[in-house]
């Protein structure tokens, strides 16, 4: 059964990358949260996913320029008078200590390498002792080799934007378990093929029943989106049938 992550939490009705949007992602019954992480001056790992604070929060400027404790001054949730924070990954984490979801954390170092990330990230993996429920991703490829090399029990996925040629062969060059596709760049018979040379796939960021309906039809190991009550309606479909 197609597994459904909330992107960003639970990001179509709350404020994205917030402990209450990834609450909420649970109380729908998403299987998973997607989330992104980044490094702020001082070396603290927090969930946010554009480099710079300017559209999802009240402040401006780069999170890598700030210090933690001016950050969390920032409130995250634009669209409302009720503030919320940017959560810590420790944060998160803590919260996930509470429940049996799985994450996936995109690590925000394609356009930064935010050097010691990656170390930071898994060392709070293992503490937590989260290794067979997390996913790391990236768009920095090198990123999620160095992960495998640092952390081999832990799966990697790369992000990928454009279409790629037997992604199952690149996938197993790099020990990656899985992908995660932008879902209008893989046609169904290379989804098929690469889930069935034993690579998960989880596209993103579908938000139209359309490409939901798709996704399900060919088994997909999940889907990423920002409306996981959308998705779940969607899905209840497809567990009936025999």
């Amino acid at each position: 059964m197609t597994q459904i992550f909330a992107h960003r939490g639970y990001s179509a009705s709350f404020a994205e990358n917030t402990l209450v949007a990834f609450l909420e992602a649970e109380k729908a019954g998403a299987d998973g949260v997607e989330l992104d992480v980044q490094l702020t001056k001082d070396g603290e790992l927090v969930v946010i996913h554009d480099e710079k604070v300017d559209r999802t929060t009240s402040g401006n400027g780069l999170v890598k320029d700030f210090l933690f404790k001016d950050l969390r001054k920032l409130n995250a949730n634009k669209k409302s008078t009720k503030k919320e924070p940017i959560p810590t990954l420790t944060e998160v984490f803590e919260w996930l200590t509470s429940n049996k979801l799985l994450c996936n954390i995109e690590l925000k170092n394609a356009f930064f390498p935010y050097e010691g990330m990656e170390e930071k990230v898994i060392h709070l993996i293992r503490k937590f002792d989260l290794m067979d429920r997390i996913i790391l991703s990236s768009f920095n490829h090198y990123s999620i080799v160095n992960c495998y090399r640092l952390a081999p029990e832990i799966e990697t996925a790369p992000l990928f934007l454009e279409g790629i040629y037997m992604p199952w062969i690149y996938s197993q060059a790099i020990r990656a378990k899985g992908i995660h596709p932008r879902y209008s760049t893989m046609p169904d018979d290379v989804m098929i093929n690469t889930l069935n040379n034993g690579i998960a796939v989880r596209p993103y960021t579908i938000n139209k029943e359309t490409d939901m309906h798709r996704l399900f039809k060919i088994n997909c190991t999940a889907i990423i989106t920002d409306d996981p009550i959308k998705a779940l309606k969607l899905r209840k479909q497809y567990e009936k049938r025999p």
